[in-house]
């Protein structure tokens, strides 16, 4: 294990011992971290808190502090990360509530990078990125694969579908639909269209890619057509296709409502 001297370790905190910490970090008890894992200069880990394997914690983080939510009364909550995560400098990363989930969950082969901030009672998939100063309010779902831009404000309880692209600079009060680009401020905010570089790019078919074309155009492009009919025809239309049952899953379950204007052609 390699700890600097200038770096503070509680004895109750539990490292691996081919875990790094760099100068003046700061580990506080009831923290686990796992193998190969790297704690930058000056960042500061509280619990409890558990991380997984190989994650990178970027100078000045903080990661695993108490939520920022008035009701919280120090009661016993917990963050957990899993492995292979870039968290970056000047991120922070607060633990549950009592009202919510009780913890905060990261998942795996996620980028976050400089100054964002996940908020209480968060759940972030896998292989998400957030651009700087991204920022998720509390209890924010975000699927698989999401691509979150610089600056994107989140309002609680949204969720962000998986293989959704939002656009820098955006204003997020609605569910985000997953495979589709999004960008704009709060209440003016726009869907663009499915998001086919990023799919391609992650190895979906033509077909699968089409079909969600079709689907998209169904649910937000068809005048004629109640959103709730919409959804139906679109569900019915492509019974076999797994990624247009996701669409129309999502769509069924949003309890905030789904951003539903689009730019037109």
């Amino acid at each position: 294990m390699s700890i600097h001297p200038t770096a503070v370790v509680d004895p109750k905190a539990e490292l691996h011992s081919s875990v790094s910490v760099g100068p003046y970090a700061v580990i506080g008890a009831q923290v686990h971290i796992g193998a190969d894992s790297v704690v930058q200069a000056h960042a500061v880990v509280s619990g409890p808190t558990s991380i997984g394997e190989r994650n990178l914690i970027g100078s000045f983080s903080v990661v695993g502090g108490a939520p920022q939510d008035l009701s919280y009364k120090g009661e016993p909550t917990e963050l957990i990360i899993g492995s292979d995560n870039q968290i970056r400098e000047f991120a922070s990363i607060h633990r549950g509530t009592p009202g919510g989930h009780r913890k905060t969950v990261i998942g795996n082969n996620n980028l976050l990078m400089a100054y964002t901030h996940v908020a209480h009672d968060c759940v972030i998939g896998n292989h998400v990125i957030m651009a700087n100063v991204a920022t998720l309010a509390g209890h924010v779902e975000v699927g698989d694969r999401a691509s979150i831009g610089g600056l994107v404000a989140i309002h609680q309880f949204c969720r962000i579908g998986t293989f959704s692209y939002i656009g820098g600079v955006s204003g997020i009060s609605l569910d985000v639909p997953p495979f589709v680009i999004i960008a704009g401020t709060r209440n003016r905010t726009r869907i663009s269209g499915v998001n086919k570089v990023g799919l391609k790019r992650n190895g979906f078919s033509r077909e699968t890619i089409r079909n969600l074309d079709e689907a998209y155009r169904i649910i937000f492009r068809t005048p004629n057509l109640l959103m709730k009919d919409a959804i139906e025809v679109a569900r019915d239309k492509y019974p076999d296709c797994p990624e247009v049952q996701t669409l129309v899953k999502f769509f069924l379950e949003s309890k905030r409502g789904v951003v539903k204007q689009t730019v037109e052609d």
